[in-house]
């Protein structure tokens, strides 16, 4: 399915998969031209569920950095649900924060995105 999507010049910021049965995943997608991705998975036949509210945050990795933007989501009272973070190894960080719809706009508005 991303080598479908890579073919089809769909740019993917971040994913994760998660198996949900023996022979089946359930991937959340985080394009770079998100119409691109809806357009192109149709063509395709993929069928895609969202879209879901999450940030992806990015900077330069240090020390208590993932802290920092989560604590700034935790003090303006935004309901974190579920979170992944990782480092490129070279100075990068990318956290992918999940919230609720309605907490949305002042979850961006607390990171200043």
């Amino acid at each position: 399915m991303l080598a479908q999507l890579a073919e089809r010049g769909v740019s993917l910021l971040a994913f994760t998969a998660v198996p949900s049965g023996p022979t089946l995943a359930q991937f959340a997608l985080f394009p770079d031209h998100p119409n691109r991705l809806t357009a192109e998975a149709r063509a395709i036949g993929l069928p895609l569920d969202g879209p879901y509210h999450a940030l992806l945050v990015q900077g330069d990795d240090e020390l208590g950095a993932l802290a920092t933007v989560h604590a700034r989501l935790v003090d303006a009272k935004i309901d974190i649900y579920a979170s992944t973070g990782v480092t490129d190894g070279r100075g990068a960080f990318g956290y992918l924060v999940y919230v609720r719809e309605d907490q949305f706009p002042r979850a961006v508005a607390a990171l200043e995105l």
